[in-house]
C-alpha cells in the first residue's frame, strides 16, 4: 500500500499516542491500529489522511470482532469465540474510539 507523506505523518502521531499499527488479516486494504484490547482499520483517503472504515472494536484472540446481543447477554464475538461485553470492556472501547477519532482530526 502507498501511503502518502502525509499519512505517514498520521500513523507516526498515532504512534506517538500510543497506538500501534498493525495489520489485521483479511482486511490488506487497510492499515490496523490497536491500543489496549481495542483495534480499528483506516482506510486511506485520499493522499491527505485516513477514514474510519467500519466501527472500532474489541479484540477477541487479537482480531476484531462484532457487538452483538443475543438471548443470554451482549457479546463481542469473532468467529466461534465471544466475550462478554461486560460495562469495563464497553468503557474501554469507548474511550479508544474517542482517542482515536480525536487523534485523526487535522492538526491546525
Amino acid at each position: 500500500m502507498e501511503l502518502s507523506p502525509r499519512q505517514i505523518e498520521i500513523l507516526t502521531r498515532l504512534q506517538q499516542r500510543g497506538f500501534d499499527v498493525v495489520a489485521f488479516p483479511m482486511y490488506e486494504s487497510y492499515v490496523g491500529v490497536r491500543k489496549g484490547n481495542c483495534g480499528a482499520l483506516l482506510s486511506p483517503a485520499g493522499g491527505n489522511g485516513f477514514t474510519l472504515y467500519g466501527e472500532p472494536s474489541y479484540l477477541v484472540s487479537g482480531g476484531l470482532s462484532a457487538r452483538m446481543i443475543q438471548s443470554d447477554g451482549h457479546w463481542f464475538v469473532r468467529k466461534k469465540e465471544k466475550v462478554q461485553a461486560t460495562s469495563e470492556r464497553t468503557a474501554e472501547l469507548d474511550a479508544f474510539a474517542a482517542e482515536l477519532v480525536n487523534a485523526l482530526l487535522p492538526v491546525a
